[in-house]
C-alpha cells in the first residue's frame, strides 16, 4: 500500500458509502498504519478530515520512528 492507493480507496469509500464510509475507511487506515506507519496515517486523517467526519483520530507519534 502506498499513499496514492490509500487516497484512491478512501475517496472511493466516501463516494460509495457517504456518511457510512467509516468501516471501509478504517480498513484502509489499518493497512496504512501497518505498511506506512503513524506519519502517513496522521497525514491522511488530516487530509480527509477523518477525525471530524468519521471519528477516526490521529495516532500518537510515539508508535513511529518518523
Amino acid at each position: 500500500m502506498n499513499l496514492d492507493d490509500a487516497r484512491t480507496r478512501i475517496e472511493s469509500a466516501v463516494t460509495q458509502y457517504g456518511q457510512h464510509a467509516a468501516p471501509a475507511i478504517d480498513l484502509v487506515m489499518n493497512e496504512v498504519r501497518s505498511d506506512l506507519g503513524a506519519g502517513a496515517f496522521n497525514e491522511l486523517v488530516a487530509e480527509f478530515d477523518l477525525e471530524l467526519l468519521y471519528n477516526i483520530a490521529p495516532m500518537e507519534s510515539d508508535h513511529s520512528n518518523s
